[in-house]
């Protein structure tokens, strides 16, 4: 059963996220807060939340520096924006800084249901029509530079995410939990610069990827090859 956290101090809208949810997830855990010291409680006895969903404009909080206390008190905790704020700077900070979406107020209940589903399944979602900057100019030699930035088990993952591979299927190929290979996905997309699964292999399979990395026994050595 996955677990939600809303902080959002407008009760109306707060409940208009939960049916976002629960379109997908009848089942789910939600957890409301209306301020970050509330979330941070929350947050202290409720570990397995799988997904924040944050307003900016908080009694607590100015700008991202709600966002920045929840990332620092819990960096593992994937956080998707969801703020009237809609200028296109805001929404570029709020991802460059680790945010797993941005999302405007604006959007409907399906379309906030069908974002959070891409971002579980390891997707960044942003606003229709946003493009980020630089991705006109996005091109071969730029990205092989973000290559570089991803860990060897990152590049393992991206191999696969290129072979078509879902997430579950990663996850027994690498021996990895499935949680950790969604957390990987978003990590990846977000150093490429890049929105969506689909998107990812698009461009990548334009390019000739650095050979994979060898993968790891439980006991942490590099297997040899046969």
């Amino acid at each position: 059963m996955m677990g939600f956290l809303i902080v959002d101090d407008h009760p109306l809208f707060g409940e208009a996220l939960g049916n976002a949810i629960r379109i997908s997830h009848p089942d789910a855990r939600i957890f409301e807060a209306g301020s970050i010291r509330q979330a941070l409680n929350i947050l202290a006895t409720e570990r397995n939340i799988d997904l924040a969903l944050l307003d900016l404009l908080l009694p607590d909080a100015v700008g991202f520096s709600g966002f920045l206390r929840l990332r620092d008190n819990h960096p593992k905790l994937p956080i998707l924006i969801v703020s009237s704020v809609e200028d296109k700077q805001t929404v570029r900070q709020a991802l460059a800084l680790g945010a797993v979406g941005y999302l405007s107020k604006s959007t409907s209940v399906t379309e906030l249901s069908d974002a959070i589903a891409r971002i579980l399944s390891g997707s960044v979602s942003a606003p229709k029509g946003f493009v980020p900057a630089g991705a006109r100019e996005q091109n071969e030699a730029a990205i092989l530079e973000r290559i570089k930035k991803l860990t060897p088990q990152q590049v393992r993952v991206l191999h696969l995410i290129r072979n078509g591979l879902q997430n579950r299927e990663i996850a027994a190929e690498l021996k990895l939990a499935e949680s950790t290979v969604k957390a990987h996905v978003t990590e990846i997309l977000r150093k490429l610069g890049l929105f969506s699964r689909n998107k990812a292999i698009i461009e990548i399979g334009k390019i000739a990827l650095p050979l994979q990395p060898p993968c790891q026994s439980a006991t942490g050595e590099r297997e040899r090859p046969s």
